[in-house]
């Protein structure tokens, strides 16, 4: 089953599509996410979520500033401050 993840800014929805991981640069380390993730929320630091549409495929990176990041029973929500690009 695919993870759901949504990306927002304070302004807008970036992103919200199924995917098969995410990774996140969380101020304590990096963090995966995939379906049936257990709840989880953590502070994000600048960086690049890593974006895997499909098992093996290469990441999409998108350059994030601050933020926070959600698992829920909704799949994943990242709150960034600021979304490059």
């Amino acid at each position: 089953m695919p993870l759901h993840f949504e990306l927002v800014t304070p302004e807008k929805l970036v992103r919200s599509e199924d995917v098969h991981m995410v990774v996140v640069p969380g101020t304590e380390g990096e963090f995966g996410v995939l379906e049936g993730h257990a709840p989880f929320m953590s502070t994000i630091r600048d960086g690049a979520v890593q974006v895997y549409k499909t098992d093996g495929a290469q990441p999409e990176l998108i350059e994030v500033r601050g933020g926070f990041a959600e698992v829920g029973e909704n799949g994943l929500t990242v709150l960034a401050e600021h979304v490059e690009g």
